[in-house]
């Protein structure tokens, strides 16, 4: 990503969109303190902000998904994973799925995102594959400040969508609570009887590594809990 030598706002941007419609299913891996279409408030107090979690200066609530359950997982669960030689596997610790469900929800508006799918989407934020790729905090920094020039310029934007990192096939998005108020009922119904509650249990467990195999992956149980 541009180091920010320059501020995002000295930037003039000519943002893609890409409009969800009403109906469409998306997936959520989120701590299961939330429900399934409930929005993460901002929190100064937040140890470990997303990439584009809101700031103090712009603080809105935000919810992260996903078009399938298998970008869901990966997009949380397979960070910097590297995969075990002896297993060929990427093995994810059980912490990591502790406490934490997989939900999915359909929209109940039309919602309107800027696109960050491609390298043209990307030159028009004036940013390039580092805006989505780069990990840690010392780059989460930048990227929300990236996050908040972009919806100070398309104040109509209710989210971002870009292409998985980890699931190059599938999409990942996030959307933007305080964009999403006039959608009647609000803007996500849970669909329920297609969740997983409960990762970190033996089911869960289960469930989960058979959307995880098509991507080598597996979440070790532990020996004791």
């Amino acid at each position: 990503m541009h180091e920010e030598t320059v501020s995002p706002s000295a930037y003039r941007f000519r943002p893609h969109w890409q409009v969800l419609p009403t109906g469409t299913q998306l997936w959520r891996m989120h701590s299961s303190r939330f429900a399934a279409a409930e929005f993460k408030p901002f929190s100064p107090d937040d140890r470990a902000p997303g990439r584009f979690h809101g700031t103090p200066e712009d603080p809105y609530p935000c919810l992260y998904a996903a078009t399938d359950p298998e970008t869901a997982l990966a997009e949380t669960l397979l960070r910097s994973l590297p995969f075990d030689p002896e297993t060929g596997m990427r093995l994810i610790p059980w912490a990591s799925v502790r406490g934490k469900s997989l939900n999915v929800v359909r929209t109940r508006c039309e919602l309107k995102l800027v696109s960050l799918c491609s390298g043209a989407a990307l030159a028009d934020v004036c940013q390039d594959n580092r805006l989505l790729e780069n990990e840690g905090p010392e780059h989460y920094m930048s990227t929300r400040s990236w996050a908040r020039e972009i919806r100070a310029q398309a104040p109509d934007a209710m989210g971002m969508i870009w292409g998985s990192k980890r699931n190059p096939s599938q999409q990942a998005l996030v959307l933007f609570g305080d964009r999403l108020e006039d959608c009647a009922g609000g803007p996500l119904e849970a669909l329920p009887y297609r969740s997983i509650s409960d990762l970190g249990s033996s089911e869960g467990i289960k469930e989960t590594n058979q959307l995880l195999e098509r991507l080598r992956s597996a979440i070790k149980e532990p020996l004791h809990r």
